[in-house]
């Protein structure tokens, strides 16, 4: 069975978020596909109803990899209406397979130009607009570091070193947005060739790969591992929880993507589509952004995160999210020859 069917066999439909809102006969309706954090979906949807009442939404929420994989399977049949919260480089693939529909948000010269697809900077309708950024990092187990003997890496070399073997986990990037933010950011900040002998030796150090970005730091946060390579948010969320962690920022830099929104193209539901986009690149869809995610699209909102290193955005690399979505297919198929064999059922 190929990868893209793997991905977006039925089973997705279970894991599904439904969340229908104030229905009414009346009612515009929507189906949004999603891979934004479950724990937050629900509090964003329920402000969104809020507000908008008279729209009800049906949110499919996966992960990146299905969730884009899906979008591509139903190219000539969309079941979509807006892609919301899922990766700007995800996004790009999208735009450039006709998929998206362009529009301007109302209020979107307000954000950032970096969260804006770069057509609105040439004075057309963007076909994308970013909604906060999320940066990879390295979550580690304070109680079972020390009982192992292991120390606290500082850098993803460090992650190589004989130590850790076995006891690193990881998301896989052909499913999680998060795996493919570290991929790609390791083959721009050192080249593709020394990138590539990195992942070739951290391969022998790693206990599996997750279908899930969430999850290395969630099985680190119990225990369950050692390392977990994940995301900043998770992280200070699991922490401030309680779990006896620390979140590891990397002294080489730190690989990051933007959750963004857009329009399927062909959609039946345009104006509540719309409606749904001007909602998400306002100051108060920014300020719930920020309640997990320290950069958000809308200048001046961000405020500081517990847990978060103040500098963080002097932390992020230079990302090239082009060249991240021309080459996706490419590196994809290249990681899954190389390391697939330890990937989680």
């Amino acid at each position: 069975m190929s990868l893209l069917h793997r991905l977006i066999q039925p089973t997705l439909l279970a894991s599904a978020v439904t969340c229908a809102f104030a229905a009414t006969a009346s009612a515009a309706e929507l189906t949004v596909y999603t891979a934004v954090e479950s724990d937050d979906l629900q509090k964003y949807a329920e402000r969104f109803n809020a507000a908008h009442p008279e729209i009800d939404i049906k949110w499919v929420r996966d992960s990146t990899g299905v969730i884009t994989a899906r979008l591509l399977a139903e190219k000539d049949n969309p079941q979509a209406d807006v892609v919301w919260g899922l990766a700007a480089t995800s996004l790009l693939v999208l735009e450039d397979e006709g998929l998206l529909a362009p529009y301007a948000p109302a209020g979107v010269e307000n954000l950032d130009p970096k969260f804006v697809d770069v057509a609105y900077r040439e004075g057309q309708d963007p076909a994308w607009v970013g909604m906060d950024a999320w940066v990879g990092a390295i979550c580690y187990n304070t109680v079972e570091g020390e009982r192992l003997g292991i120390p606290a890496p500082s850098s993803w070399e460090d992650l190589t070193q004989p130590a850790y073997e076995g006891q690193v986990i990881m998301p896989n990037p052909n499913s999680s947005g998060t795996g493919y933010l570290d991929v790609a950011s390791w083959l721009q900040l050192w080249g593709e060739e020394p990138g590539w002998d990195y992942m070739d030796r951290l391969h022998d150090n790693i206990a599996r790969y997750t279908h899930s970005g969430s999850a290395p730091c969630s099985l680190a946060a119990t225990g369950e591992a050692v390392v977990g390579v994940s995301f900043a948010f998770r992280g200070a969320r699991l922490k401030s929880q309680g779990a006896p962690i620390e979140i590891i920022f990397p002294e080489e830099g730190l690989g990051w993507d933007m959750e963004a929104a857009a329009i399927v193209e062909g959609t039946d539901h345009l104006e509540a589509a719309q409606t749904l986009m001007d909602w998400a690149v306002s100051r108060e869809a920014n300020e719930l952004y920020n309640e997990g995610y320290a950069v958000v699209a809308y200048p001046g909102v961000a405020q500081p995160i517990e847990n978060y290193p103040t500098d963080i955005t002097e932390r992020m690399i230079d990302a090239d999210f082009q060249w991240a979505a021309v080459n996706r297919e490419r590196v994809l198929a290249e990681w899954q020859r190389r390391y697939d064999s330890k990937t989680e059922e």
